[in-house]
């Protein structure tokens, strides 16, 4: 039966606990020890079974318990606390107002197709979420001007569950949005806010939910309404399910829609954050806008978009980029091609590295990358991979000096720390540990934390995680159906005295989850060897839907767990989640990673392995290849490469089990104290704190954004667009006539002072005779490239030098002079290039344009 009307019931609250329901709407909670104490105090229970979600505990809890803590002073003084705590938050001064105070008004918008903040808001499905839920946290601890721009899925990504052969199975749960923290954006007049996005031979239409993040508000678009069809409710249904069709109908509406979006919700924009290319066809939108509403061409509209955009790439390799057909593109994305007036094939030449290849498809990261004024990598090893996997955008363009930056990842610590662990750093490196940087005199303070409550407080997390994975076995078995025998069993698992290793992220093949397997027998040896030196796994994680070789990695494992009769020391934990991952980075001892190097962008659950003080065994890739690996855990290899992937996993594996056997396991058992204090195992614990904490985190990641990405990018914005986009249609013009002109340069003539032989440090004079045809001095820089020649004859390790210009010579050849010399001996080499310059230029790689001496 269809209801005639609907209500949306909130929960009824006594006025004196108003408070709840300001704390539970803003997710400042889940990193407010505070807060979430006091929404756990409220009703234990159902904390737990609403997977920590307090809008539906108030919601579902008895006025009777609500009465009785209306009587509670003790809970009503712990409830002014938190909303106290929330409204200092809310109001400090923050460091982007001491950056920034004197800037115009701006705002940056984070675009990403997923987020992963709590677990109770399920619409994430891996690292890349987490990282964007982690970067709205401490987009709002520095105070930035963002909002966050997404999808809010129905369905989100799938609940996993283990039939009893291992193999993993998905169960899609509907999410209740209207007993969720998320509030439906409304118009004055009270009527759900919405937005409608072109697709082909039809309107979609989007409501508007915002989730609070501390101070940074995430907006979400969802589908599910009316008057949309079947179809197009589904778009916002699952993340990363569906089809091609259905991906390219999720990206619309996230880039073209998020636009859109912004701008009903009132939104000045200054700049624009890609996060991944899910989001690649706002840039479109965005010309599109720019062009009919404030009068620009296309040229100068793009140019506007492109000088205010970020983009950041997750992907190490070309299979993890999306990929559209170029009939698929045209068929929904086409009529931007008529609004911008280009060919077909120049408007898909932007999705293309080569556009003169016709049949390739349209990349959404190129299309990003020929959109953004700075694009990033996500660790500094990931930087280098992405600069050789793209070099080709920038043809001529020394591979080092490919304008592809990298911010390594960091992690929100106050979220990823367990409470205990956290109140101990509180107590003795003081509140602010969570965000100050590695030279803080603050982490001096490391060693007055005793080694007795640094271990004891880790055995109490083990134990936490131990129990937890107990209870949650039990729990997925009787729902299973499983006998009674194995329900016992599982509560029996792990042991709380023994050395845990936790292994846990997506099952994608490059990632080896059972490397570790690679010799049975050996590592049986590792796990049973001796009663008092045991070792025991703890292992999580999803494989995508569709991922048939993920799946069997998952049905491996359980197969050796059932075969070797190891239920007891090895566990996979299903339907791994953010909670389980945070109970997973604290009670674990030693966390595994084993990817198949450089495919590891940058690997985050390691860093907050870290935070609370576990040593990393990893292969050094991504983040770990630029940590302290020697002092804050142990290397997997010395960063090789091999041809042979079948021949890397031997000798990963073997030196997995080397290690294991010679370095951690004694480590951990045999240099004890009287009191049975692994002394040394604790001393590695603490430089795993100290030195990783204050770097690899949110807070530090975010101001490097801001400071490389956001400042810049926003300045340039305002500058393009001041006095009715005088600047910007300057800019347009220059690169035109530029375009014309470029191939007309000859670099007529060089004359280098110096023989063939010289002495280090001597200096070398140079002398250049450049025909610049219709372009000035002012339009060009020109450089020496100097550096070593490698075996292949090329300049590599090049120091670029800016030559000086002397004028014209009779022919109206320009001259440039420079000295330069040489600090290191051997096969050293020099050659010319000429580069665009202009003062509106974010680099002046940005015209795609350079010349090089013959």
């Amino acid at each position: 039966m269809q209801p005639i009307r609907t209500f949306n019931v909130s929960p009824s609250l006594p006025p004196r606990l108003e408070p709840l329901r300001r704390l539970a709407y803003n997710l400042h909670w889940d990193w407010n020890v505070e807060s979430k104490d006091l929404f756990r105090r409220l009703d234990p229970d159902l904390w737990e079974s609403s997977h920590h979600n307090p809008v539906l505990m108030l919601g579902t809890i008895s006025q009777g318990r609500l009465l009785e803590v209306v009587e509670d002073e003790g809970f009503l003084a712990q409830m002014d606390r938190a909303n106290r705590q929330l409204e200092d938050y809310l109001q400090e001064r923050t460091w982007y107002q001491k950056q920034r105070s004197q800037q115009p008004k701006e705002c940056y918008a984070y675009f990403s197709a997923e987020f992963g903040l709590v677990d109770c808001l399920p619409i994430y499905s891996g690292g890349l979420g987490v990282l964007a839920g982690d970067h709205l946290k401490s987009a709002s601890d520095l105070g930035l001007p963002l909002v966050g721009v997404g999808l809010l899925y129905q369905q989100g990504y799938f609940a996993q569950y283990l039939n009893a052969d291992g193999w993993q199975q998905e169960r899609y749960q509907i999410n209740d949005f209207y007993n969720m923290p998320l509030h439906l954006e409304r118009n004055p007049d009270g009527s759900e806010l919405r937005i409608a996005v072109d697709y082909p031979g039809r309107k979609v239409y989007a409501r508007v939910w915002r989730v609070q993040v501390g101070t940074v508000p995430l907006y979400m678009l969802d589908t599910n309404i009316e008057p949309n069809n079947s179809y197009d409710h589904d778009i916002t249904d699952q993340l990363y399910g569906g089809d091609i069709d259905m991906r390219i109908h999720q990206e619309i509406m996230l880039g073209i829609g998020g636009v859109q979006m912004l701008k009903a919700l009132g939104y000045k924009v200054t700049a624009y954050h890609m996060n991944e290319g899910h989001a690649g066809f706002s840039a479109l939108e965005r010309i599109r806008v720019l062009m009919q509403e404030e009068g620009l061409d296309y040229a100068q509209a793009r140019q506007v978009v492109a000088s205010s955009n970020i983009f950041t790439t997750h992907t190490p390799v070309p299979a993890g980029i999306d990929l559209f057909a170029p009939d698929k593109v045209l068929h929904y994305l086409g009529y931007y091609a008529e609004i911008f007036d280009l060919p077909k094939e120049q408007f898909l030449g932007l999705g293309r590295e080569n556009t003169g290849d016709l049949s390739a498809p349209f990349s959404m990261a190129v299309l990003a990358l020929k959109m953004a004024t700075f694009s990033n990598g996500v660790a500094q090893l990931h930087g280098v991979v992405s600069r050789q996997m793209f070099q080709g955008l920038w043809k001529k363009v020394p591979v080092e000096e490919v304008p592809i930056a990298a911010i390594t990842n960091g992690v929100h610590a106050r979220s990823c720390v367990a409470k205990s662990t956290q109140e101990l750093y509180d107590r003795y490196l003081g509140p602010n540990w969570s965000s100050v940087p590695p030279d803080n005199q603050l982490w001096d303070r490391m060693d007055a934390i005793p080694d007795e409550e640094l271990w004891r407080n880790h055995e109490r997390c083990r134990l936490d995680m131990i129990l937890y994975v107990r209870d949650h076995l039990v729990k997925h078995l009787r729902d299973r159906g499983a006998s009674a025998s194995e329900i016992g069993q599982a509560q029996e698992v792990l042991d709380p005295n023994v050395l845990t290793i936790g292994f846990a992220r997506r099952f994608a093949t490059y990632k080896r989850a059972t490397l570790w397997m690679r010799d049975l027998e050996r590592i049986k040896r590792i796990l049973l060897a001796n009663k008092n030196r045991k070792v025991q796994f703890v292992i999580a994680g999803k494989a995508h839907p569709k991922d048939i070789p993920g799946k069997e990695l998952i049905r491996d494992i359980n197969h050796f767990i059932d075969e070797q009769n190891l239920q007891k020391q090895v566990v996979f934990v299903p339907n791994y989640d953010i909670h389980i991952a945070r109970l997973m980075v604290a009670g674990c001892d030693i966390w595994l990673n084993t990817p198949r190097r450089p495919r590891e962008a940058s690997g985050t659950s390691g860093m907050k392995a870290a935070m609370n003080g576990l040593p990393n065994l990893s292969v050094l890739d991504g983040w770990w290849d630029e940590a302290d690996y020697v002092r804050t855990g142990w290397a997997i290899g010395h960063g090789e490469n091999y041809d042979d992937p079948n021949y890397q996993d031997e000798v990963e594996a073997n030196a997995l089990y080397e290690l294991l056997e010679k370095e951690v396991v004694p480590l951990f058992y045999d240099h004890r104290d009287a009191d049975g204090l692994p002394r040394s195992w604790v001393a590695k614990m603490k430089d795993a704190i100290r030195l990783n904490c204050p770097f690899f985190n949110t807070a530090r990641m975010v101001r490097e954004y801001a400071q490389r990405a956001y400042f810049p990018a926003s300045d340039r914005y305002h500058i393009l667009t001041t006095d009715n986009y005088a600047p910007v249609k300057e800019l347009a013009a220059w690169k035109a006539k530029l375009s014309e002109d470029w191939f007309n340069i000859k670099i007529k003539d060089i004359d280098v002072s110096a023989p063939a032989d010289i002495e280090v440090n001597q200096t070398v004079a140079v002398k250049a005779k450049i025909d610049l045809s219709t372009l000035i001095n002012d339009d060009v820089q020109v450089e020496l490239y100097q550096g070593t020649i490698d075996a292949n004859g090329e300049i590599v390790n090049a120091t670029p030098v800016v030559m000086d210009y002397q004028g014209q010579d009779t022919q109206q050849l320009s001259i440039y002079t420079a000295n330069i010399t040489y600090t290191t001996s051997g096969l050293q080499g020099l050659s010319l290039r000429v580069l665009p310059r202009h003062q509106y230029l974010s680099s002046p790689y940005e015209p795609r344009l350079i010349a090089w001496a013959e």
